[in-house]
């Protein structure tokens, strides 16, 4: 093989970073649909908080039996403890799931009424800026990653795709303002990425490092609903029969892993923007083929989802 030939091909790095990019687009479509499960769900029961709680506790239960139950699920424990104990692994970096409960929170708390595609952007908008400073800081386990001239342009047009997306609902004051939630929530996302890939590369199991998000993330949302039921009493709606209404904790399990095992491969602000592109393709297509009263997915929203692909690809393929 010649050296010319050589060079042509994609060294093993560009490649895993590729298919990275393509699983973390994949896993934002699964995103956007546990966003409309989580929100009908908390409609139906009238409390986002408790909606995020069996969405959380379903995917803790699944992992309690998975993660035992695998070879690598007990040499991931087994790792998790020696981690902390010997401090190559800190406490703090296992508290992704803070973020995740309130994303899952969010979900249930707003998507009744701003819209899978709204909710998915106001996510977005967080997540795109605060992934330059996690990557920035060394946050994740692909270490320091530079500010270079595509990132910060893929980070600046999926922001512009954000606008697009929403520009028909500028006027709607009380959706913006209900949809700081969600934007806060995107700004925790960048970083539960980063700390669960961490505790992925010290436990050497992504489901592992599912569990501790799950595991921290339900004990949040609990207290979150005790200090609720004790201020309002208990929610008022009832739980409901459809059993697609109870798979988004399951879905949670599956990105949260995933994105644990890749992120070393991608970095935080890639496997950001390439999972947002699929969150807004995702919610684009949930608002336009099975509609709710909150969906207004127009010609604008289409465009921000067109130029949030567009905004990835530079990130991703603009180094080579």
């Amino acid at each position: 093989m010649t050296a010319t030939a050589t060079a042509a091909r994609p060294t093993l790095p560009a490649r895993r970073r590729v298919a990275g990019v393509g699983l973390a687009t994949a896993s934002g479509v699964a995103v956007a649909v546990q966003s409309r499960i989580n929100g009908e769900l908390g409609v139906r029961l009238a409390d986002g908080i408790a909606a995020a709680v069996v969405s959380f506790g379903l995917g803790l239960l699944v992992l309690l039996v998975l993660v035992p139950a695998t070879p690598a699920g007990r040499r991931g424990l087994v790792a998790l403890r020696v981690a902390l104990r010997e401090g190559s692994l800190r406490p703090w970096q296992c508290l992704g799931g803070l973020c995740g409960a309130l994303l899952v929170a969010t979900q249930g708390l707003t998507i009744g009424t701003l819209g899978v595609a709204v909710f998915t952007v106001a996510v977005v908008a967080g997540q795109s800026g605060s992934s330059l400073l996690v990557d920035r800081a060394g946050v994740g386990p692909a270490g320091r990653q530079p500010v270079t001239p595509s990132r910060l342009v893929g980070a600046a047009l999926t922001v512009l795709a954000v606008l697009l997306s929403v520009s028909d609902r500028l006027g709607d004051l009380g959706a913006l303002a209900l949809a700081v939630l969600p934007l806060l929530a995107g700004v925790g996302i960048a970083w539960q990425q980063a700390v669960n890939g961490r505790v992925r590369g010290a436990t050497g199991s992504a489901l592992t490092a599912a569990g501790v998000n799950f595991a921290v993330g339900t004990v949040a949302l609990l207290v979150a609903l005790a200090v609720e039921v004790a201020v309002r009493g208990r929610p008022a709606g009832s739980f409901p029969s459809e059993p697609w209404l109870y798979v988004g904790g399951p879905i949670g399990i599956a990105f949260i892993a995933l994105a644990a095992a890749i992120v070393r491969f991608t970095g935080v602000l890639l496997l950001g923007l390439a999972t947002i592109a699929g969150q807004i393709v995702g919610a684009v297509l949930l608002d336009a083929v099975l509609p709710t009263a909150a969906s207004h997915p127009g010609p604008a929203t289409l465009l921000g989802a067109a130029l949030a692909l567009i905004a990835v690809l530079i990130a991703a393929l603009g180094r080579r």
